[in-house]
């Protein structure tokens, strides 16, 4: 999509911004709206799509759109949603973005669960075949997200968070950057643009007195550093990051996502993301943090409560 780059612009003499926010119901659309309003967007949420053209035809936007795109929408369809998509990003006046909420199939489930509501897609069936039927139908739309944010073990707050992240005013570089740790043993996160694997730097785990800490300790973070090895990939690692950010800010990109993984996602992973992210953070540039597994275990999550509205 068109993020900002060269091209013609509104009659302000500003690209005008749109943000479309979509994703499974119960992945968090609800929560994520409310976010880019407190972020000082116009929230519109269940947008007819074939209104959209007109609101952007309409007086000059005085602030940026937020607009939700769900199932329940009157004329939604994945065609629809793809042609609008491919609209924006063809307007040289139109600087937006595609933000999919995603969520586990058995997450979801249980969101429906705890709630009591019936799925759009299965009002008289259980909401494990609406989940499926909705992931399903949405996996066009998912391949065309601009930013991917993965709900399933955030919390409404978190949710919150991430968003301010990514939408929030950017200041100075005009790239947001994320910074990640996780365990290979969960899988890769999703949304990650740049991959790491810090399997091969020493292991505190098999150190007693070490293995209850986490990467954050300065005692884990020393044993790491202390392998030979570590200064050398993390110069080189840090040297590349530090090449590409200019290079991404240059090409209209918003948002960069660098992921680093080991086997538990507590120990090495959790303290190359600390160090990198102090040293991009010291240069100026817009970072934010976070750590997987160390969330799922409650070390950093707040107490989850998605309401009973979902999220």
């Amino acid at each position: 999509m068109n993020h900002g780059g060269t091209g013609a612009a509104g009659a302000s003499g500003e690209l005008r911004r749109v943000v479309l926010v979509t994703g499974p119901s119960g992945a968090g659309r609800t929560t994520a709206i409310r976010a880019l309003e407190d972020l000082g967007h116009e929230a519109i949420d269940n947008l007819p799509l074939s209104l959209l053209p007109r609101l952007l035809e309409g007086p000059p936007l005085v602030r940026p759109l937020a607009l939700g795109l769900d199932v329940r929408n009157r004329d939604f369809s994945v065609a629809g949603v793809i042609e609008t998509v491919d609209r924006l990003e063809a307007d040289p006046t139109v600087a937006a973005q595609l933000l999919y909420l995603d969520c586990r199939a058995d997450v979801l489930v249980k969101r429906f669960s705890e709630t009591r509501r019936r799925h759009p897609l299965a009002p008289a069936e259980s909401p494990a075949q609406g989940v499926d039927r909705e992931l399903d139908l949405l996996v066009p739309i998912r391949a065309r997200a601009d930013v991917l944010i993965d709900t399933s073990d955030l919390t409404p707050h978190d949710l919150r968070a991430e968003v301010a992240r990514w939408f929030g005013d950017t200041t100075g570089r005009g790239l947001a950057v994320s910074v990640q740790s996780f365990s290979y043993k969960r899988g890769v996160p999703r949304g990650i643009d740049i991959i790491l694997d810090c399997r091969f730097l020493t292991n505190p785990y098999w150190d007693p007195e070490l293995r209850a800490l986490d990467g954050r300790h300065p005692a884990v973070a020393a044993r790491i550093a202390s392998d030979p090895r570590f200064g050398p990939f993390f110069d080189q690692v840090a040297g590349l990051a530090e090449f590409l950010l200019p290079a991404y800010v240059a090409e209209g990109k918003s948002h960069l996502s660098i992921g680093f993984g080991c086997t538990g996602g507590q120990h090495r992973s959790v303290a190359v993301a600390e160090r990198l992210a102090d040293r991009l953070a010291a240069a100026g540039w817009q970072v934010s943090k976070r750590h997987r597994e160390l969330e799922r275990r409650g070390a950093l999550a707040p107490e989850r409560n998605w309401g009973s509205d979902g999220p």
